[in-house]
């Protein structure tokens, strides 16, 4: 049974990985790795994992394929580097860092290496936002974040949040882009709101993020050459042609998670690293992402 290393038990290891990988322990031997070790005893027992690790070292020790890296972004690029150098694949939260050079950095190595660099962007893995992506002859792309009112640091408010909404636009694309506008709307240092537009051969896309919009949502919408599509929330679909709306919600069974694109994401990871597969976020695709967020925040 293959080794796989968790390290950084936090709020997003706890709600989006841990009970995906609970449910993975007949395939794979988990290694969680967490400097707090009370914190890692109480997660380690709630959901039955064996084998605790309070620091990197102990962890490569094991000698694990992958290792899920879920610790704060600040640290991301040290913990990375050591485990590509000891030839163990890698799936970092994203961003994997806030320095562009870094990123390209971190997955020259993992080429280098014949490793596996991936990064999380689970929007892509969520069942609405794929069908969206089958629609054919794209025209019109939407990226909507909103939050109520809770302004945030540029820089963190756009690689901890906006990138959310720039991954889940590109991946909706079908063309290389040709044109990019940035606009910021900031106070105080914080970011109120975030615009881009980008344009390709055909299709015209809209990435926004506002937070003081006064409600919650997340929307992303495809208008196509005969028909239009709208996913909120990752999990209402509603569906536009002459005369016909169609409206879709996920499963009531089905797991959040799944939903959401955490866990296919996930098996997908873990798939391709036992199986030699084709890495399920692609180099070039993560990179971008980070690319233009990175151009977002030099227009400051």
């Amino acid at each position: 049974m293959e080794k796989i290393g968790v390290i950084g038990l936090g709020n997003i290891a706890q709600k989006a990985y841990l009970p995906v990988m609970a449910s993975l322990q007949d395939q794979y031997e988990w290694h969680l790795a967490t400097r707090n070790i009370e914190k890692g005893q109480k997660l380690a027992t709630k959901y039955g994992f064996s084998h605790l690790h309070q620091t990197l070292d102990q962890l490569i020790a094991e000698k694990p394929l992958a290792v899920f890296v879920h610790t704060p972004t600040s640290t991301h690029a040290s913990i990375i580097k050591q485990l590509l150098n000891a030839g163990i694949n890698v799936y970092v939260d994203k961003p994997v860092s806030e320095d562009l050079q870094v990123v390209e950095e971190l997955y020259k190595l993992a080429a280098a290496n014949n490793l596996m660099l991936t990064c999380g962007f689970n929007r892509r893995f969520a069942p609405f936002n794929q069908e969206l992506k089958q629609i054919a002859d794209k025209r019109l792309i939407t990226s909507e974040k909103i939050r109520e009112n809770s302004p945030q640091p540029v820089k963190f408010a756009i690689f901890d949040l906006m990138i959310h909404s720039v991954d889940t636009a590109l991946y909706l694309m079908d063309e290389p882009i040709q044109n990019v506008t940035n606009h910021l709307v900031t106070s105080e240092g914080n970011l109120e709101q975030g615009y881009i537009t980008l344009s390709s051969e055909h299709e015209q896309v809209q990435i926004t993020t506002s937070l003081v919009g006064g409600i919650n949502l997340e929307k992303s919408t495809v208008q196509g050459s005969t028909e239009r599509d709208e996913v909120t929330n990752l999990s209402l679909l509603n569906k536009y042609q002459t005369g016909v709306n169609i409206q879709e919600s996920r499963p009531d069974w089905e797991r959040n998670l799944i939903t959401r694109g955490f866990e296919p994401l996930i098996i997908e990871f873990l798939n391709a690293i036992t199986h030699d597969g084709t890495n399920p976020v692609s180099p070039d695709s993560a990179i971008l992402s980070h690319k233009v967020c990175t151009d977002l925040l030099q227009t400051l």
